[in-house]
Parts: structure tokens; C-alpha cells; sequence
């Protein structure tokens, strides 16, 4: 069927931050759904929370929100859009659990927005665990032998059934989180409360475990009419009990005997069609290898990380077709972009083997547990593609930046049988080279087979490479012999290794081409991959669609990991789209599946192939560009330079001497000498002998890494001569050979200072500064893992002028033509280089989107010749535009046992999130929120830091104290906590006391952060790394830099929520800050700041409320009015608190209000109406010589019923609560309860000076006796008809006067008989006296209401 005229605006839902277990697939998917649903004229608005992405780009979308992903925050933006529909299969699992709970809410329907690509039938039935298995039940299909459960007693007790192992799989959560492999009790124990705590809905299936099945994969589309096909099978190396995202992964199935094939494919379109899923569906299957028996493992109704690799290995747009399902578009409707002929409804063929094999970030946590298994681990993949199952596989392992050439790894051959047959059972990141050694050294498949349960067709192909190596190894080796090795995917290095000759010529690679159709159809967006003795595809289609362009190569970042992520993704996308703008023909090349460079329609062609010197200079040869782009693929295109220099290939930018210049120690210290910039000082060693003579010369701490490197790999900071050795061991055993590094090891005096990052372009002449960064944390923490904040604010005008100049100079110097990206740290006021990159860094895509400017277009377009001066972006420092933005890290710590979490000079966060906002303490705000912070304010704070630190955390603490949190201290923190006068419960370590000690405190649920520093980390063995470990088992917040925990401390202090915070379009922010006129009146001392809309807008009136209310650092007032048209009266009237949020009606706000109308002559009458959210009110203005003097207000009759005002007294259900007694706070009150257009609490006391309002009056507002919060008034009696109040307002705290409260306080006053019914009660609050007339039908409020003064404010 045709697009429904029923959907005009879309909602896209992201995925967020890059994690563990959910990365940039989604990216990639969400980006190609955003351009299918723009194709069809929709209204598309996004979004996400993750500022690296393309996703996240202004040209995605027409809407960009680069928001926390929750719920309350997903509420809003559909609120202020109002969308049409909510697309939530491309998030991945966190849009499709934000959109359950929309739906599942109700939120969606009251707000006519429709779910689309899976009803909420389909999520549950394949996400709860417990529907899931019922349906697969009903239908037929076989699933196996488990049980759901809710509580850890019952998981042990179906364990007990079955028998152990067990899998434990949580309902709702992405990668597996929280679940695993339970060999014991002890074991089931931990992994189920981890599964239960982590699942949103408290359930986890416990199943009897079937490692070592085969595990398999069907990608199965479905529209609205029925139609049903498969696009892909997928089946893992590894059998069942390693989760797919760790396993080598081969596509098509390719041990499948017909039979095999036939049944679970029908499984598979039985399965979409029963659960009603339209769009993409990924469906897990166990097979027994020994039978036709099967199970059904899980089912994903929605694009999954198996979608991205299934529509890079087929060329099926899988993202694309499912939107365009989703807005009502059938298969048979849909055109298959990639043949231009064909439509989508057919099943992909595939004439060639695809491999995937992940990317773990091992090589940066050294002491993590390596073992793999229901839990993901890889940060990353590759893919690769050959004519056979060994040439795709070690085009793989070359491809996946781990130093392999291929399957020899010199380490499995230093192993003894014994510790190789050990590694192998183990199931680590590296069996695949330990099988192939065991091989190597005569071991059996059938002996492989039976002791990892690998199919035999895939050992026997291991065997084969195994032979060919022997054969090439006898010497000899003949032109017949290299062709056969170079058809089985080995590299021109690796051969001659093994043969110990030169090869005899070099065969070039021929292209053949992905084209879905198994060549039935021509392609027209092509993409190829690499062969040997077949015919090449590329050349002739190259010839055949020439354009007469000239072609610039762009070659791509690899895989995704840590140090490298998905923000060089972005910058080679966007250099594509400048370089196809600029009228170049533009070829990328890239082996990474899950990006939006390697998309079918990104470049004009895409080489799917690893990134090495051999496979791209044979791709140079047949493409012949006149220029290749290293600058924005990371380290991995870096490395690059040097083998394309040596070619004579025209490197575009920045040349590659001067990339040289910036990494080699003593060349740039040269450069800077010469300049006159400092750097901290340093030394450059080979040997641990040199280590430890530089480091004593300089004085501890030292900072250590190695040279050319991305991430901060292998970079700490040594204290003493133990870990220069510990160090220098480490960084042989990964860099060297034998005891020899190739590159030197850098160590550099360590400055605790204010660090600070600059992105530049520079054309050779002049330098445009998009904006200055700051780090919150000192340097010391990897700028990765820092939260960085822009602009700098610690930056001295005079510092700022030096930091503009030093990045010019150096800039000019190295001869840069496109990025630079510079560190600095401030110590003692001087500024010092860390380092310069002279390359695309991490912070591109997020300075892009806050400042606008189009750093990556604008460096390509620098790159091709043209002048900074010419684009019109200006020079020097961009202008700032209005926010501040706040870039946070998120790390994926819970799937990597025994890493230690303390942070240090070593990036190891996986993704990042931004906060934008009008003032720092909001951006900080939304980015830790964003970043998972749950921003708890009140509970308790465990304190253990080093000894260096003890100095500073008394402050941090006290931050926490004042918040009202509970310390809790080790012994040594204790004691200087207590010396400042905090009150601090003392607990042991763990090595100290078996119980009572930190880890049991974590264990009582009493704490809800915890700040955590130690001079020794990294060992899983020492106390404060199982802190930490037991911190992010628990889900609790752990602080390892008291930058950090300052940081948060100040965030909570500030008056943001979700409900407050400013939402920002990207596409839509404001360049220059606004100017808004306002009037500050006050009505018996009850101030607000008055905002006339009828000349001008506000956008977000909550957020500016905080902004403007602090008496310090803003204006000062009790909150902001908002005097706006209305439709049914003279006017209406918003009322915002200091707290942001949004009150109902303001007795004293609404006199003002009048005054105002009245006195500006938009409502020239004395009696007036004017709208609130508690309806409308008739004011009655006492005037004298056209000044108002005086204004009485029908405040409406007084409301009792507790459903209405709300409260919950369930005993009181329809009867009105005055004189009642109540528990609140711990304590007894004789309360009364009315509204008066706002909640109200009365409670008469004798003595209200002696009273701690402070203290008593949050129990009020914040008891759950009060839905929706309460003013309360405290009420003591002067005499008939007389009345003193003092009132705690809900978002304000104590005001100086409440006019709806004083009517509360009177009409309760009449009810109790301390006053009279229909006479004047006269009112004492602190900001004056307030005259209140209750009668049967209502309730009348007379007072003053001034103008204090008139203003403007820039914002």
C-alpha cells in the first residue's frame, strides 16, 4: 500500500552513547531509516544522546535532539513536536524499551502518537521472556528447557531441576547485559542478581545450557500484506554459550546441509509472521549438530547489531526497507537502491563468503578476564569478503588491528602443549589462534571438534591454511605456489616470511562486485571486494560509468574500539559529502560493517577490504586518484602515510613529514625550541634500563606511553621505580620483538593541571578556531575520559590570547593543510604543549554541532587548495555562540570483569554523550544524566581516597554533607573528614574485617556513590579494585577523580530535573544571544520577574526560571511569570518556580499580573479576567491616578476533596481532612488539607519563630502523601479574624509570602472556628499582610502588588 496520509512527522528514536553490545550499528541503521522516511517529504524529528554520530548530524533530520534517552525526556520532545509516529525499531534496545514504556504507559495514544515497525504485541512477546517462550509454544517451535523468573531463590531453584551449567538471559537489556554462564550456585547467585538488577522489568530466564550447539542466524523481513522473505542466514564459528557479538560470525551458513537450511529458514518466516513483527526481525536458533533437533534461542523485533552485518554482507538495505515498511510501504513498493531495477521483495544471493570477526579492547585492560561467553565483550568488528571461507577469514584477521598477519600467532607457539590445550578450553579472544596452532602442531580436527565443539568444516579449512603453510615452508616457492596462497587470502609479507624468498612478482588483486542478485541484475551503486585469479569487475565498471571527475580515495577508520570510535566515522563521511560537492569522484575504503561510510550509497564506490598497504595500494592501481585522505580515519589511516609516500601518492592536507614531525619526539621538541612553547620535560627511552634513568632524573610521578598511538594505549603514570618495571614489561610484551621496541617509549614530567583541548583548521596561512575546550578533571585522566566542557572557563583573556597564538604558530609550523587538534595543560599559570595531532580528533563532531561550524568540510575543502578567508567562517577564535556544551564519557566497565575503573592517562571509555544548555550547571546536568547518572540527592556517600588526595576531598565531602547525604569513610579519610567538623561513619577495608567492611556496606544498599582514589590500581587482588569491580556489579556510581565527584556534587546542589532542562534543537539554535525585557514586581514580597509574551517568545521558560531566579548568580526572584494572549480572558498567566517547575496559580503573581495589564494598557479595565492553569480568576483593581494600588482576586471556592487536591489518606477517600493526624518525616502533625489552585497543608502551631522551616518543610513537599508536592503552611493565631503564616512553597523553598496559601490558611482557620465565615481575615506574612474573605461560594484575596524595576537580560 501507498504511504499513509495519517503520518506527516516521525519520531526516530537513537540508540545513544556507543557501548558494549550496542555501537554504531545502530548509527548506521538509524541514519539510513532518517534518509528513507525524508525521501518520502515525512517530517523527521531525532532524538539521541550521542554527539559522534552521523545519526546526530543537522542533515539527518529536520529535528535534532541531542537529549538524554529517558523517559521523561522522550515525553517532552513528543510533547513540544508532536509527532505523528514513533519509530522504534532502530534505537536498538534502548528505543525499543523507551517506546514499550511510552506505550505501555498509555503516553502514546492520549497523545495521538502511533508505534510503528513493531506493535506492542510483538515487543513484548519477543523481549518478556516469559511471553516469548508461551508463544513459541503455542506456534510450535521449540525452545529450551527454562524457566522465567523474578527473584534469585527461584533461579537457584530451577538450577536445581535442570541441572547446572545454566544461562541466565535478562528480559529488556542490549549485549546481554547481566547475564552469563552459571557453572555453580555461587556463580548463579551473582549472575542473577546482576540479571534482575540490570533488566527494567526485574525478570531474567534461567535455561538449561546447550554449549556446544551450533548457533545460527536468520534475518527475516515482513510487511503489512504477508509478504515474507529472508535476507540473509548467518551462523557463528563458535558454537552456542559464546555470544554472537564475540563470535566469529560467517555469512551465508555454510555447514548447513540442505535439510538443516530449509527448516530453520521456514522456522524463522514462521516466526515473524505468528508474532505480527513488520519490518526487520533477527532470529537466533540452536541447532544440535548430532540431529535435526533445534531451539529457538531469542528473537529481535527490531535492526539488530546481525542486521548491520547482514546488510553489508548481502547489500540489502534491511534499515531502509524496514522504515518504509513502517510508514505503510510493502515490499513489492519499495525499489532496490542498489540494482535500480529490481523491488524489494526478493531474497538476496550470494556468490561469495562473508566473515566477521570482533574487536576486543584487551589490548588496553591487561588485567581483565579474557574468557567469553553469554555476556559481551567486543567493542568493535571487521568484515571481510572472499570466494572462499580462508581467504574472507584472513583478510579478517589482517583487517582487525590486533598485529596479525594472519592465524601464526608468535605467542601460541611459545606455549607448551599443555598451557596451549589449557588456552583452548578457556574460550577466549584468542582460541581461534590457539586451534590453528594446535593444528599446526598435528593435533587432529576430530581431537579440536570434540574439545570445543567448532563444526569439522570449519577445522578442516583451518587445516588447509595449516598445509598450505607447510608446503610454502619447503622453500622454492614457484609462481604457481604464490598464486595459490594469495587465492587463499595471505599478503606478499606473510608469504615471504614463510617461503624465506622474495616472491617472485606481485599478483595484483582483482575486484569483484556486491551486488545482491548474484549478477542477474547490473548494479548501480556497487561495491567490491578482493580476489585472486578471477576476472576483475572494477576496471571495466569503472571505464563503463566514468564521470570524467577526477577520484580521491578516503580511506576509513577500521573497526571500532576504544581510542578510536565512531567520531572518525563521522569526519570520513562528511569529508565524502565535501569532496562529492567539490566535483571529485570519491571512493572509500573501509572494513568496518557497522558504519555510514561503508553504506551502499555513501561514496561512489566502496572497496569492502582491510586497511594495509598491500590491499589499498592494489585498489590505488585500479582507481588511480589523484589524491588520497588519511586525515579523518584515525590512527588506523595514519599509518598509512608512510606506504602511500613511498608510492608516490598525493596525500591531500597535511603532508606526511609533517604528521612525522608532530609524533617524533625529538623533531617536535626541536619545533617547539624554536617557537618558544613550552612542554612538560621528557625523555625518550628504548630499554627499562632508560626508563628508570629518565624517571629518577625528572622526579616521580612521570607520565609513560608509547609513541604512535590513539587512546592514551598503554599510557599510565608511574609513582615509583616498581612500575616503570611493571610498565616497561607490559609495553614489550605488546609492542616488541624479543626485548626491542621498534618505537620509542616516551616519559614526560607529570603537571596536575587544568587541561585543555583545541581543534583547529589551518590552510597554511591562516587558523580558524572553531572553539576551546576545558577539562573538568586535571590532566592525568585521558581527554576521552574527561569531561570536557566548552568553552573553557578557567581561561584567563590574557591565557586565551596565548592559546590562540601557540596553535597558529604551531599550526603554520608543521605546514598543516586541514585539522589540528592540540592538548595543553595550565600549571602554576604557564602554559604547556602536550601534544599536537595534526589529524581529525575525537572532539570534531561535537564542536561541529555546538558552534555550527563545518570543521570537517571546511578542513577538505582547505585540503583541495581553497582559502580559510574565502569561505566565510572568518579566522582566529569563532565567535561563542549562547550554550554551553558538556561532553561525557560512558564506559562499559560491566562487561569487562576485573578491569579496574579508576581512570588514569589510559582511555577507557567506549562512547560519549553531550549536554547542551544555557549555563553550565544545566549542560553538566543533562550530560551526566544522559551519561546513566540516576543524580540521586540525598542517601550515602562511601569516601576512600589516597593519601595525595586527602588534602582536597574535605571540600568534596562537605559539598555531599551540605546536600544532606550520609558520609561514610575508611579510617584514614575518616579522620580528616571529622577534622572539618562532619559527622562520618567509619568502616573498615576489606582486608581489615571480614564483615562490617566496605564491601558489605556497598552490599546494604546504604550507598549511592561512592569516591574512590588509590595510588596502586589495576590489579584485581588489591582492595580498592574490588571496590570499584563491587561498585559496577551494583549499578552504583564510582568516582575516581574528585574532579569528578566535584563536579557531580555541584550538579545535584543546582535546581535541575528532566522536567526543567532547556530542550535544544540543533537545527535551531540560536548563533547570538537574545535580548528579553521583563518587569521585577513583587506582591507582599512574593517577587517574580514578569515576561511579556505578547511581544516576545520564550522557548523554555523552566530552565531560564533557575537561570534567572539564583539571587547570586542571576537576577534573584522567586520564579518567572509569563503574561501571554488567551482566547477565553483579558489574559493568561504561567507561573514558573525557582526550581522550574511549573506552579498553577500564584495568588500574589496574579495581582501583579493585573498591575502590569492594566498599567501597560493592554487591558485598560479595572475589573479584568485572566487565565491560569487552575482556571479563570476576576480581579478587581483599586486604581489612583492610573497606578494600581491595590488588587482583589476571586480565588475560586476552597477544594476538600483529597483525590483533587491530591492526597493520600485512603482512610479520608471522599471526606476532607482537617484537623487530621499524619506521619511525615517521622513525626506526628495535626494537618489540613484544601487546594487553593495549588496543594495546601496547613498546620497550626504556637510558636513559629522556633520553628526549622528549613529542615521540616522538604518532609512536607516531598512526603508521598503528596503526588504531585505541596505548599504547607504553618499558621499561628494573633487573635479574631488575625492570622501570622510562614509558608514552604513547593519548588522554592521558604518565600516571604503565598496568596493562595494565605487563603488556604484562612479558609482552614474558618473551618477550624478560629476565624469567621464572610468577614475580613487579616493575614501576617513576612513580606506583608494579605486581607482574606471566605464565603460559601468563594473565596476573595485582597493585597498590594508593585513594581520593583524594569530590565533586560541578555541570555
Amino acid at each position: 500500500m501507498p504511504l499513509r496520509d495519517t503520518i506527516q512527522k516521525v519520531l526516530v528514536i537513537g540508540s545513544g552513547p556507543i557501548v558494549i553490545g550496542q555501537a554504531a550499528e545502530f548509527d548506521y541503521a538509524g541514519t539510513q531509516a532518517c534518509r528513507a522516511l525524508r525521501e518520502e517529504g515525512l517530517e523527521v524529528v531525532l532524538v539521541n544522546s550521542n554527539p559522534a554520530t552521523i545519526m546526530t548530524d543537522g542533515a539527518m533530520a529536520d529535528h535534532v535532539y541531542i537529549e538524554p534517552l529517558t523517559l521523561e525526556t522522550v515525553k517532552r520532545i513528543i510533547q513540544k513536536e508532536k509527532p505523528d509516529g514513533l519509530l522504534s525499531t532502530l534505537g536498538g534496545q534502548t528505543g525499543l524499551t523507551l517506546s514499550m514504556q511510552l506505550a505501555k504507559e498509555g503516553f502514546l495514544e492520549k497523545n495521538g502518537v502511533e508505534l510503528l515497525g513493531a506493535n506492542l504485541s510483538a515487543i513484548d512477546k519477543a523481549e518478556d521472556r516469559q511471553m516469548f517462550k508461551d508463544t513459541m509454544e503455542e506456534i510450535g517451535e521449540p525452545v529450551i528447557p527454562s524457566e522465567v523468573v523474578t527473584t534469585v531463590e527461584a533461579a537457584l531453584s530451577f538450577a536445581e531441576k535442570v541441572s547446572y551449567p545454566v544461562i541466565v538471559r535478562p528480559a529488556f537489556t542490549l549485549g546481554g547485559s547481566g547475564g552469563g554462564i552459571a557453572e555453580t550456585e555461587k556463580e548463579l547467585r551473582e549472575i542473577a542478581a546482576a540479571g534482575l538488577r540490570l533488566s527494567p522489568i526485574t525478570q531474567i530466564l534461567v535455561e538449561k545450557c546447550i554449549a556446544g550447539w551450533k548457533e545460527i542466524e536468520f534475518e527475516v523481513m515482513r510487511d503489512s500484506a504477508g509478504n515474507v522473505i529472508t535476507v540473509c542466514s548467518m551462523e557463528n564459528f563458535d558454537p552456542v554459550g559464546i555470544h554472537t557479538g564475540d563470535s566469529i560470525v560467517i555469512a551465508p551458513a555454510v555447514t548447513l546441509a540442505d535439510k538443516e537450511y530449509q527448516m530453520l529458514r521456514s522456522a524463522a518466516l514462521h516466526i515473524i509472521e505468528a508474532m505480527g513483527i513488520e519490518g526487520g526481525c533477527n532470529c537466533q536458533f540452536a541447532l544440535n549438530p548430532e540431529s535435526f533437533e533445534y531451539a529457538v534461542i531469542e528473537v529481535n523485533p527490531r535492526v539488530s547489531r546481525s542486521s548491520a552485518l547482514a546488510s553489508k554482507a548481502t547489500g540489502y538495505p534491511i534499515a531502509r526497507v524496514a522504515a518504509k515498511i513502517a510508514i505503510g510501504f510493502t515490499l513489492d513498493e519499495i525499489r532496490n537502491e542498489v540494482t535500480g531495477k529490481t523491488m524489494a521483495c526478493f531474497e538476496p544471493t550470494l556468490d561469495y563468503v562473508v566473515v566477521k570477526l570482533p574487536k576486543w579492547p584487551f589490548d588496553k585492560f591487561v588485567y581483565a578476564r579474557r574468557k567469553l561467553g553469554t555476556q559481551m565483550k567486543a567493542t568493535g568488528e571487521v568484515m571481510a569478503i572472499g570466494q572462499s571461507f580462508e581467504e574472507a577469514l584472513m583478510k579478517a584477521v589482517r583487517g582487525a588491528e590486533i598485529g596479525c598477519r594472519s592465524l601464526a600467532l608468535p605467542s601460541m607457539r611459545e606455549m607448551s602443549d599443555t598451557k596451549l590445550l589449557q588456552k583452548i578450553r578457556e574460550q577466549d579472544d584468542e582460541r581461534l589462534f590457539a586451534v590453528y596452532e594446535a593444528l599446526r602442531r598435528g593435533c587432529s580436527p576430530q581431537e579440536l571438534h570434540e574439545e570445543t565443539k567448532i563444526d569439522l568444516w570449519f577445522l578442516y579449512k583451518l587445516l588447509h591454511l595449516v598445509r598450505l603453510e607447510r608446503k610454502a615452508r619447503k622453500g622454492s616457492l614457484s609462481a604457481e605456489a604464490y598464486r595459490e596462497l594469495k587465492r587463499f587470502g595471505y599478503p606478499d609479507s606473510v608469504i615471504e616470511e614463510l617461503s624465506g624468498e622474495a616472491i617472485p612478482f606481485h599478483e595484483p588483486a582483482s575486484y569483484k562486485m556486491v551486488d545482491t542478485c548474484g549478477a542477474e541484475f547490473e548494479a548501480e551503486t556497487p561495491y567490491f571486494y578482493s580476489c585472486h585469479g578471477d576476472a576483475d569487475e572494477a576496471a571495466p565498471f569503472i571505464e563503463k560509468h566514468s564521470s570524467g571527475k577526477p577520484v580521491v580515495i578516503v580511506f576509513g577508520s577500521g573497526p571500532i574500539r576504544i581510542g578510536q570510535g565512531i567520531e572518525f566515522d563521522y569526519a570520513s563521511v562528511h569529508c565524502v559529502w565535501a569532496l562529492k560537492n567539490a566535483g571529485y569522484e570519491v571512493v572509500t575504503v573501509n572494513n568496518n560493517p557497522e558504519t555510514v561510510s561503508t553504506d551502499f550509497n555513501t561514496a561512489d564506490r566502496l572497496y569492502f577490504e582491510p586497511l594495509t598497504p598491500e590491499d589499498v595500494l592494489d585498489i590505488i592501481r585500479v582507481e588511480k586518484p589523484v589524491g588520497a585522505v588519511v586525515a579523518f580515519g584515525g590512527q588506523t589511516a595514519i599509518k598509512l602515510t608512510k606506504a602511500l609516500s613511498e608510492n608516490h601518492i598525493p596525500i591531500l592536507g597535511t603532508p606526511a613529514d609533517s604528521i612525522d614531525a608532530a609524533e617524533d619526539r625529538a623533531r617536535f621538541d626541536a619545533l617547539l625550541e624554536e617557537l618558544s612553547i613550552k612542554r612538560p620535560e621528557g625523555a625518550t627511552v628504548f630499554t627499562e634500563e632508560e626508563a628508570l634513568d629518565a624517571a629518577n632524573r625528572l622526579g616521580y610521578p612521570v607520565l609513560m606511553r608509547p609513541s604512535y598511538v590513539l587512546g592514551g594505549q598503554n599510557m599510565i603514570i608511574a609513582f615509583s621505580d616498581g612500575d616503570i618495571r611493571e610498565y616497561m614489561k607490559i609495553i614489550v610484551s605488546h609492542e616488541g620483538e624479543g626485548n626491542n621496541l621498534e618505537n620509542p617509549v616516551l616519559i614526560d614530567k607529570y603537571l596536575m593541571g587544568t587541561e585543555l583541548e583545541v581543534d583547529a583548521i589551518c590552510d597554511g596561512d591562516d587558523v580558524l578556531i572553531p572553539g576551546i575546550m576545558e577539562h573538568i578533571e586535571r590532566a592525568g585522566i585521558h581527554s576521552g575520559d574527561s569531561i570536557a566542557v566548552y568553552p573553557a572557563w578557567n581561561v584567563s583573556p590574557k591565557q586565551r590570547e596565548q592559546l590562540i597564538s601557540y596553535t597558529t604558530q604551531m599550526a603554520k609550523a608543521l605546514h598543516t593543510k586541514g585539522l589540528v587538534n592540540v592538548q595543553y595543560v595550565i600549571y602554576e599559570g604557564l602554559i604547556y604543549v602536550i601534544e599536537v595531532n595534526p589529524r581529525s580528533s575525537r572532539t570534531v563532531p561535537y564542536i561541529s554541532k555546538v558552534t555550527g561550524v563545518p570543521m570537517v568540510d571546511l578542513a577538505t575543502r582547505v585540503m583541495l587548495g581553497e582559502k580559510l578567508r574565502d569561505m566565510g567562517w572568518g579566522t582566529g577564535l569563532y565567535p561563542q555562540p549562547p550554550y554551553w556544551a558538556v561532553k561525557v564519557p560512558v564506559f562499559s566497565f560491566e562487561k569487562l570483569t576485573d578491569v579496574d575503573v579508576q581512570l588514569g592517562p589510559e582511555m577507557k571509555s567506549t562512547g560519549e554523550v553531550l549536554g547542551i544548555a544555557g549555563t553550565l550547571e544545566e549542560a553538566l546536568y543533562k550530560g551526566l544524566r544522559a551519561a546513566g547518572y540516576e543524580m540521586k540527592k540525598t542517601g550515602g556517600v562511601l569516601i576512600t581516597v589516597r593519601d595525595t588526595d586527602k588534602e582536597e576531598i574535605a571540600e568534596t565531602a562537605r559539598a555531599f554533607y551540605k546536600l544532606g547525604f550520609r558520609l561514610y569513610a575508611t579510617e584514614g579519610t575518616a579522620r580528616v573528614l571529622e577534622r572539618q567538623h562532619m559527622q562520618v561513619t567509619r568502616v573498615r577495608k576489606i582486608h581489615e574485617a571480614s564483615d562490617h567492611n566496605t564491601m558489605t556496606l556497598l552490599q546494604s544498599g546504604k550507598i549511592d556513590y561512592i569516591i574512590s582514589t588509590s595510588a596502586k590500581g589495576r590489579l584485581p587482588a588489591r582492595d580498592s579494585v574490588k571496590l570499584r569491580r563491587k561498585a559496577v556489579e551494583m549499578g552504583i556510581p564510582c568516582l575516581t577523580s574528585l574532579d569528578t565527584a566535584a563536579a557531580l556534587a555541584r550538579s545535584l546542589k543546582s535546581r535541575y530535573t528532566e522536567e526543567t532542562m532547556e530542550l535544544i534543537d540543533i537545527n535551531n539554535m540560536r548563533r547570538n544571544s537574545e535580548t528579553l525585557r521583563f518587569v521585577k514586581m513583587q506582591g507582599t514580597g512574593n517577587d517574580y520577574l514578569y515576561f511579556d509574551c505578547f511581544q516576545q517568545h520564550i522557548e523554555e521558560p523552566g530552565a531560564l526560571s533557575i537561570r534567572l531566579s539564583q539571587p547570586h548568580f542571576g537576577i534573584g526572584s522567586e520564579g518567572l511569570i509569563l503574561i501571554l494572549p488567551s482566547q477565553e480572558a483579558d489574559a493568561r498567566m504561567r507561573i514558573f518556580n525557582q526550581d522550574g517547575t511549573e506552579g498553577l496559580m500564584c495568588g500574589n503573581g496574579v495581582r501583579c499580573v493585573a498591575k502590569y495589564l492594566y498599567e501597560s494598557g493592554r487591558v485598560p479595565k479595572t475589573s479584568m479576567q485572566i487565565e491560569t492553569k487552575s482556571g479563570i480568576k476576576r480581579l478587581e483593581l483599586s486604581v489612583s491616578g492610573n497606578k494600581v494600588e491595590s488588587v482583589t482576586v476571586d480565588m475560586g471556592p476552597a477544594e476538600f476533596s483529597p483525590e483533587r487536591i491530591p492526597v493520600r489518606l485512603p482512610e479520608f477517600s471522599g471526606k476532607a481532612i482537617l484537623g487530621e493526624k499524619a506521619e511525615i518525616g517521622g513525626e506526628i502533625y495535626t494537618i489540613s488539607c484544601v487546594s487553593m489552585g495549588n496543594p495546601h497543608c496547613v498546620v497550626f502551631c504556637s510558636d513559629l519563630d522556633s520553628l526549622n522551616l528549613q529542615e521540616v518543610g522538604p518532609l512536607f513537599e516531598h512526603s508521598p502523601l503528596f503526588p504531585e508536592r505541596v505548599n504547607t503552611e504553618f499558621v499561628q493565631l494573633l487573635g479574631k479574624n488575625k492570622l501570622r503564616m510562614r509558608v514552604w512553597e513547593r519548588g522554592s523553598g521558604e518565600t516571604m509570602a503565598c496568596g493562595t496559601g494565605a487563603c488556604a490558611g484562612a479558609v482552614c482557620a474558618v473551618k477550624a472556628g478560629f476565624c469567621s465565615m464572610d468577614e475580613d481575615i487579616t493575614v501576617r506574612l513576612l513580606g506583608g499582610e494579605l486581607t482574606i474573605r471566605y464565603t460559601e461560594e468563594t473565596v476573595w484575596m485582597t493585597g498590594e502588588a508593585k513594581t520593583v524595576f524594569t530590565g533586560e537580560i541578555e541570555i
